[in-house]
């Protein structure tokens, strides 16, 4: 019997030969859980939470198949026969939950860090893939010959460890894409050229590992539809590609992306951040799908990017857009996601708000991912939210995200709790994000957590202001403070003062046109200011001391971000630090030569610090410590991800 609500979504779908129970998988994405450069026990316990909550089909991350591409430990190989254990381990789990498990044979190419297995990357020319990185080595023919075999030997391997069968990475900017494409790709030999010869590497890969798996072994491709990369690949070329690479050799799906791994815009396409709208690269999948459908024996078609609801994945099936639908951060954030729309209790999922912090901020510090929204992700298999022995009388102080998540997991571990908030409404400072189109999906992580306080029946009073006496008099058996920190403007060598972020978002109509911002911080926060201001229509002036602006987002945001700054007409001055604003003459100081700067007349001035924890509360109750907890901000300011991860991790202790 079709699904009352998502007919498409929970329909079958034959894969080759295999059966999948539904049109949702979760596509290879990296985890850093490797260990010694091989699957972990954390990568079991991650994988069969997702098939456990009702994906259909799972795909493990890049499988590396040759030395040359290893790049850190937390790197998979599967070239080791060590390997086919630790992945049957894996796909046993993810069976066992009644879904199916793929693996992603890779080749890195010029991406990779040599440093780790202390050898130059590979490619097919010697291009950087950014400024700061080395040339690759240019491959010879026989290097080529020898991963075209790696590849199949590695896919072997998987086969062995009982894996249903494999995705061939020519996606994303790595090694076979770095051939197929004529940016990365200046070769004058027979794998260089003209199209014919720059997509040899990539066919000869393919057709050898149909011919070691065999007919009966599940085959796909992942591929670009558009390297959004000058002199790259675009969707017109992929459209001809695609279809002439699927006729290599026996492939049952294809995967489509989008990007390059290149250090330009392209890379932040590749995760796209809150800030592209939902859809943005729906159309690359509408053109390859119906290339494809030219061929005698269409592959099933996969679509992937921005689906962060089942309903989302319903709308794309319905219009036979795509087969099936692949949510990656979408299952980092809530595991359950499918199980949950099954279930009718979409309301109850945690949502991914493509904040990019968790998942794609770690990978860039070379890190297991995590979630914002999630603090459990990367740690599956423990017991967390256990209910606990006796209930005790909680105190929460602050309503921001690290107050609600503590107070909404303390009451589901049957604790009575109460949330003190001074203000009129919860969210702390991520309210100011309910002004900024390009920052709202934080009103959903919001309106969720409010949810689930209100279902786990926690007291919440609003306009309550806490002191010593209050505190006291409440006799609580734990207080949580989770008051958050003193932000303001800073005061200026030369005289005058900057206004807060807080401040300056409050009412923008109050801080006039001609607006400086300094950003010292280089955070998401500043960021956000900057490029929510130029909306309204104001002159920017965003003032740099350490002469890259948000230099602590991760660069699958950051190159977004400097176009859109750029396309908003935000003028950027490196190097320089503020020095007076006195008068509506604005000065800074040039820290490359010390000299002393005129910049122009301003309204306002915008200069934020980092700021000090509101903890006066924790000065007054100190002698407290058995009972008092400080979390997020009251501890230290950050960002929302510490502050809800302290507030999981308090919480789950009490």
């Amino acid at each position: 019997m079709p699904h009352l609500v998502y007919p498409n979504v929970f329909s079958p779908l034959r894969v080759g030969n295999v059966t999948l129970r539904n049109r949702i998988f979760v596509p290879a994405h990296t985890t850093n859980f490797g260990v010694d450069n091989l699957p972990s026990e954390q990568h079991v316990a991650y994988h069969r939470a997702r098939a456990r909550g009702g994906a259909a089909m799972i795909i493990f991350e890049g499988i590396r198949v040759h030395r040359s591409s290893l790049g850190r430990s937390q790197g998979v190989n599967g070239y080791d026969p060590c390997c086919i254990p630790k992945f049957a381990a894996v796909a046993d789990a993810v069976r066992d939950e009644g879904a199916h498990l793929l693996g992603q044979v890779i080749h890195l190419g010029r991406q990779v860090d040599g440093n780790f297995a202390r050898m130059p990357a590979w490619g097919a020319s010697a291009i950087p893939w950014t400024a700061t990185a080395p040339p690759p080595h240019p491959m010879t023919v026989a290097e080529i010959e020898e991963v075209i075999d790696a590849h199949a030997s590695v896919a072997v391997n998987l086969v062995k460890a009982g894996l249903a069968g494999v995705e061939v990475q020519m996606a994303h900017g790595h090694l076979l894409q770095q051939f197929m494409s004529p940016a990365s790709n200046r070769r004058t030999d027979g794998y260089g050229g003209s199209e014919t010869n720059r997509l040899r590497f990539a066919k000869e890969a393919l057709v050898a590992i149909r011919e070691a798996v065999g007919p009966d072994v599940v085959v796909g491709v992942r591929v670009s539809g558009d390297e959004f990369l000058p002199g790259g690949l675009t969707i017109d070329d992929m459209c001809r590609i695609v279809p002439e690479i699927v006729g290599a050799a026996k492939v049952d799906f294809v995967n489509i992306s989008h990007s390059a791994y290149h250090g330009s815009y392209t890379v932040s396409t590749q995760m796209a951040d809150m800030s592209f709208p939902v859809g943005s690269f729906r159309s690359i999948t509408r053109r390859l799908r119906t290339a494809l459908q030219t061929l005698k024996k269409p592959p099933v078609v996969m679509t992937v990017c921005q689906y962060r609801e089942v309903a989302e994945a319903e709308s794309v099936l319905a219009e036979d857009l795509t087969d099936m639908v692949g949510m990656a951060r979408a299952h980092i954030a809530d595991p359950e996601i499918v199980s949950k729309a099954e279930r009718g209790l979409e309301s109850e999922t945690t949502p991914c708000v493509a904040c990019n912090q968790g998942c794609a901020g770690m990978l860039a510090l070379s890190l297991p991912i995590t979630c914002l929204t999630n603090p459990e992700a990367g740690r599956e298999g423990r017991a967390f939210v256990s209910p606990s022995r006796s209930s005790r009388r909680v105190l929460v102080i602050g309503g921001g995200p690290g107050g609600m998540k503590a107070a909404e997991i303390v009451a589901g571990r049957g604790h009575s709790v109460t949330l003190w908030e001074r203000s009129p409404q919860l969210g702390g400072r991520l309210n100011a994000t309910r002004a900024m189109p390009m920052r709202m999906e934080f009103t959903n992580l919001l309106t969720h957590l409010e949810r689930r306080c209100h279902a786990g029946n926690v007291q919440i009073v609003l306009n309550k202001t806490a002191d010593e006496a209050g505190v006291r008099a409440f006799a609580a058996d734990v207080v949580i403070l989770a008051t958050g920190a003193d932000q303001p403007g800073m005061t200026f060598a030369g005289g005058g003062a900057g206004l807060s972020l807080d401040q300056a978002v409050a009412d923008p109509s109050a801080i006039g046109d001609r607006v400086v911002l300094v950003d010292s911080l280089g955070t998401w926060t500043t960021a956000s200011v900057a490029e929510y201001l130029a909306d309204l229509g104001k002159q920017v002036i965003l003032l740099v001391p350490t002469g890259a602006p948000a230099w602590s987002i991760n660069m699958y945001s950051v190159f977004a971000l400097t176009k859109r700054l750029r396309e908003k007409k935000v003028r950027v001055i490196a190097q320089h630090a503020p020095e007076s604003f006195v008068d509506g003459r604005f000065v800074a100081r040039d820290l490359s030569t010390g000299y002393l700067r005129e910049i122009g007349e301003a309204d306002s001035v915008i200069a934020p610090t980092t700021g000090q924890p509101n903890d006066e509360l924790l000065k007054h109750l100190g002698q407290d410590a058995g009972r008092l907890r400080v979390i997020g901000d009251a501890m230290s300011p950050r960002t929302a991800l510490e502050a809800i991860f302290e507030g999981h991790q308090t919480a789950c202790s009490i």
